[in-house]
């Protein structure tokens, strides 16, 4: 990376659990074109070090993420320039590089929600597996107050969140719910005291982290492709995986044990 490029990703390994945190508070944590590009590399990273086990994702300051940036939106600049066949490229290329990514990686992730979590910051938290949340945060699919749609593919993972009927009701009203609501609708599975957050997340994270990865991340995958597929499918990979599973020394070792 550039000298003068601006580092909106910090990264951080304590352990078995990397935390990767957006590091743009001025801007609530918005995107930037850099805060993918960063944001993607620190999933590499995370995934080539056999030592991580599992990652926290929060952001810094106030909030976790904004989603789209706005002073960028209203200057139609970076990843909002461009006629429309531009921006599709722009959003195949840019933003969306973000949940590909994060649809292949193997190991947990932990999303530490506090503030703000706005739009593309709301999708980042559903690709997310599991979510805790401050009592304070504050969740939106908010795309259409502003006369957009989730282009980085938050419909579906909203939907796969918390069930179509929800989601559906979420993005066409564009409402922002508190903590306790979207615990109650299954949208983030803790909710905790503010001070509490990056504590309680950690004792996930290490909980995840402790147990065999093997079996771990392959359970992930197969709840992810199993979902919303057919079942002769899903049998198929459990089957496959749990054959994997049964021959591995870690496996033999918590039996024995």
């Amino acid at each position: 990376m550039a000298e003068d490029t601006p580092r909106h990703v910090r990264v951080a390994t304590s352990g078995a659990v990397m935390t990767i945190t957006l590091d743009r508070p001025d801007a609530r944590n918005a995107y930037s074109d850099e805060m993918v590009v960063q944001l993607v590399a620190a999933l590499d990273a995370a995934a080539s070090d056999r030592d991580v086990r599992c990652v926290i994702l929060t952001g810094a300051g106030k909030g976790f993420h904004a989603g789209g940036d706005v002073k960028a939106m209203k200057a139609r600049s970076g990843m909002f320039a461009g006629d429309p066949a531009e921006l599709r490229e722009r959003y195949i290329d840019g933003i969306q590089s973000v949940p590909r990514r994060l649809a292949t990686f193997r190991k947990p992730v932990v999303c530490a929600l506090h503030g703000a979590a706005i739009g593309a910051g709301l999708d980042l938290a559903c690709m997310c597996d599991l979510r805790v949340a401050a009592r304070t945060a504050k969740l939106g699919s908010t795309f259409v107050k502003v006369g957009l749609v989730p282009g980085d593919g938050g419909a579906f993972f909203l939907a796969r969140t918390v069930g179509f009927p929800r989601a559906l009701e979420l993005m066409l009203r564009g409402r922002v719910i508190g903590a306790e609501e979207a615990l109650q609708i299954g949208l983030v599975h803790e909710v905790v005291d503010d001070d509490a957050l990056l504590d309680r997340a950690r004792e996930l994270a290490e909980e995840l982290a402790a147990l065999p990865p093997a079996a771990l991340q392959m359970t992930k995958r197969a709840a992810y492709d199993s979902w919303n597929g057919e079942v002769h499918r899903a049998l198929e990979l459990a089957a496959t995986y749990q054959g994997i599973a049964q021959n591995d020394e870690e496996h033999r070792r918590r039996l024995e044990g």
